[in-house]
């Protein structure tokens, strides 16, 4: 199949969102082999992943960065697009199907922070349904939903695993392949000015070239990244000991943390109000002109959702206490709930020693929560 001429490098954007999915699904399904979905073992056998499988600790890296990378590589392809207006008719249902997309990887990476059940994570989602909970009108019942206990603890463990290999799959192979349905079918919206010939070039080996050379420089980015920067776990997570500093691990987790610490509830409410304004864009924009000099709410619209997103990106990195308005009404009401009482420390190993099979503990000062190999 020919493309259009005016296909580019900037176009290779979606190709890039799609090929860091499918490096999620793989490093999951990896990951999923051996961990345990309970407040018992989880930090315990995601140590033992790290400490004891053969290149567990790269899988584990590998998933972590590839979670950050997916939300910024999302959001410059939508950017594109926006600044393209390529959301026009009849492209304009692909477009709510690609905002749709974005939550969905929001809600994947949220429902997967919990997982390694470490401090910064346990405090993190707590703080998170604290604000949730302070949401108008259905804040409450969702918080409450998303828990199912009081506090959060293995039962909120259970649920954000089965949403993260189970239901959110599911959900996310149909819109994709929707999403692929429609651009098949409706093609690559014409820029603004066409270009001077409008022949099209054969996907291959063209197109496909340029789509391998894009994946094999994310391939490295990603590679780079999970071998220079792992990323740390705190002590297991403890209710009634909160941590005296919380590390983010997630892009997404800086700007959450922004919002519900300044802004509580309202916060995540402006958020979902900036959400749905995106996925209304196209009604908003009935002519044919694509250029931003002409959409000047629209080019407001869209500079307002990125320094927002900046900002408060910006802000949640800054912050590492824990507020003190969730830390006493969590800290009564169960007991503790980690893993394993002697392994209290505040980081855990990141990969193995290559000769003794041991964790590294030149990188963190916590030993690894099962049997130690000698």
């Amino acid at each position: 199949r020919r493309l259009p001429a005016w296909v580019g490098w900037r176009h290779a954007l979606g190709g890039v969102s799609y090929f860091l999915f499918i490096v999620l699904v793989v490093t999951g399904l990896l990951l999923a082999v051996h961990y345990r979905p309970s407040a018992q073992e989880a930090y315990a056998s995601l140590q033992h992943i790290v400490s004891d499988i053969t290149f567990g600790w790269l899988v584990r890296d590998v998933h972590a960065w590839a979670a950050s990378l997916l939300v910024l590589v999302v959001l410059a392809h939508m950017a594109r697009v926006f600044y393209e207006a390529a959301y026009l008719s009849p492209r304009e249902t692909n477009w709510l199907v690609g905002v749709l997309l974005l939550f969905l990887v929001l809600v994947f990476g949220a429902t997967g922070y919990l997982l390694p059940w470490d401090q910064w994570s346990y405090w993190t989602v707590t703080e998170a349904l604290g604000a949730v909970e302070r949401f108008p009108l259905i804040g409450a019942f969702t918080a409450e939903i998303l828990r199912g206990d009081p506090i959060v603890s293995g039962a909120t463990l259970s649920r954000f695993f089965a949403a993260h290999v189970i239901l959110l799959p599911w959900v996310a192979l149909a819109l994709l392949g929707f999403h692929f349905a429609l651009v098949r079918r409706h093609g690559v919206a014409p820029p603004q000015r066409l270009p001077a010939t409008t022949i099209g070039r054969p996907f291959y080996p063209y197109h496909l070239l340029r789509s391998f050379m894009v994946v094999a420089l994310a391939t490295a980015v990603l590679i780079t990244f999970a071998v220079a920067a792992p990323r740390p776990m705190g002590a297991p997570a403890n209710p009634e000991a909160p941590p005296e500093f919380i590390r983010s691990t997630w892009i997404v987790v800086d700007v959450s943390r922004a919002l519900s610490y300044y802004l509580g509830g309202w916060g995540f409410a402006l958020f979902s109000v900036l959400g749905i304004g995106l996925a209304m864009v196209p009604l908003f924009h009935r002519g044919t002109e694509r250029s931003l000099r002409f959409r000047p709410k629209g080019a407001a619209f869209g500079l307002l959702f990125i320094v927002a997103f900046l900002v408060a990106w910006v802000v949640g990195r800054q912050l590492r206490t824990v507020p003190p308005e969730i830390v006493e009404p969590t800290a009564t009401a169960a007991p503790p709930l980690a893993a394993d009482s002697t392994a209290r420390a505040d980081t855990a190993p990141s990969r193995p020693d290559s000769t003794a099979r041991t964790p590294d503990t030149s990188r963190s000062g916590t030993a690894p929560a099962r049997g130690e190999k000698q």
